[in-house]
């Protein structure tokens, strides 16, 4: 009963103690530190305090009853999953997930003429991190590439978290490289709650020089940025143009020699045309 009292009177008390938010970052399923931040400047014994965890203003998370472990006022989700290392005020939380981000309060109180009184307060915001897998590029056609078509790509990562800023497409050729924006589409797991992204890129074929395409997920500045292995594309347009004039020229030529021989064959035709006409003048 002492306990609760306690802790009902450290919740009424807390707003008036100023405290900063310090970050912390845990791997999913990993375990968490959660620092108390406590100066201890006068040696203070645990075994002298009370110390409390509580998440969000609403759940109790880990006390420490002058030294001794108490599980009694524990939330059930973090029963057999709390650690607390006595001699660096450090809080570690096991198997962290997605469901135990938010904001940790650790307060530690000590009696004053019979009632406890809050000497320390600190807080942690507990942020989870899950790895997204490396982009991949995938076709989404079938059949060869061909100059004058468009070229249709898809990139996608997935089983990652937390919900990714950005999608971009490089496109890199002659010493130059192109970034394209296309929309993302993200989808989030009802149980695990990891996002998985796709991204679609649509452009004309790039003909006559090295091309190489790379997706690159940008998870934020602290996270950083993940990119895909390149997409190499050659298309030659003079092999192309080769083609052509291979299958167009004998044709040209066999125009040509037609053209040629009726000629020859009229200008033959009028010449004996001519011979007949003067031998019937000369009879007369």
């Amino acid at each position: 009963m002492e306990v609760c009292i306690f802790f009902l009177q450290a919740m009424i008390l807390l707003p008036g103690i100023a405290a900063r938010v310090h970050q912390v970052k845990s791997f999913l399923n990993h375990a968490a530190y959660l620092s108390c931040y406590f100066p201890n400047s006068q040696k203070t014994d645990i075994r002298s305090v009370i110390v409390f965890w509580q998440k969000d203003a609403l759940e109790v998370v880990h006390e420490v009853y002058y030294g001794q472990e108490k599980h009694d006022n524990l939330s059930p989700k973090y029963i057999n999953r709390t650690k607390m290392d006595m001699e660096k005020w450090t809080l570690q939380l096991l198997h962290a997930g997605i469901v135990d981000e938010g904001q940790y309060t650790c307060i530690v109180q000590q009696r004053d003429k019979g009632s406890p009184k809050i000497i320390h307060k600190s807080e942690c915001l507990l942020s989870i991190i899950a790895n997204y897998s490396q982009p991949e590029i995938a076709w989404l056609h079938a059949g060869e590439l061909k100059p004058n078509e468009y070229l249709n790509l898809s990139c996608s990562s997935s089983g990652g978290y937390p919900e990714p800023k950005q999608m971009t497409w490089l496109i890199s050729y002659e010493n130059r490289t192109h970034r394209h924006i296309c929309p993302m589409d993200l989808s989030q797991d009802a149980v695990t709650k990891l996002y998985n992204v796709t991204s679609k890129l649509n452009i004309p074929v790039p003909t006559n020089t090295l091309t190489n395409i790379s997706c690159l997920l940008y998870l934020g500045e602290q996270l950083g940025s993940l990119v895909s292995l390149p997409l190499g594309i050659e298309i030659k347009m003079k092999e192309m143009e080769q083609v052509k004039i291979n299958f167009f020229g004998p044709l040209i030529a066999a125009i040509i020699l037609i053209t040629l021989l009726l000629g020859f064959v009229i200008l033959r035709k009028n010449r004996n045309t001519s011979s007949t006409n003067q031998s019937v003048s000369l009879a007369v």
